[in-house]
């Protein structure tokens, strides 16, 4: 539950930046650190949805489909 909770105050505190202005290297800094706490988030999950998420974001951040 922890892992969730973590994931889900990574996902304010991006939108709260991302609000204020924040520039780009930090808003990638943030979606980093949110894919380290997803994958640790599907890990104690488990399941193949998890999986599929964590895959899906480390995919955009590799090719930069996320918008900073």
């Amino acid at each position: 539950m922890e892992e969730a909770r973590a994931v889900l105050e990574r996902l304010v505190r991006i939108e709260r930046l991302r609000r204020e202005g924040a520039l780009p290297e930090v808003l990638l800094d943030e979606l980093r650190a949110l894919l380290c706490e997803a994958e640790e988030w599907s890990r104690v999950e488990g399941g193949d949805a998890g999986e599929r998420a964590v895959a899906g974001l480390r995919d955009a951040l590799a090719r930069d489909m996320i918008e900073v």
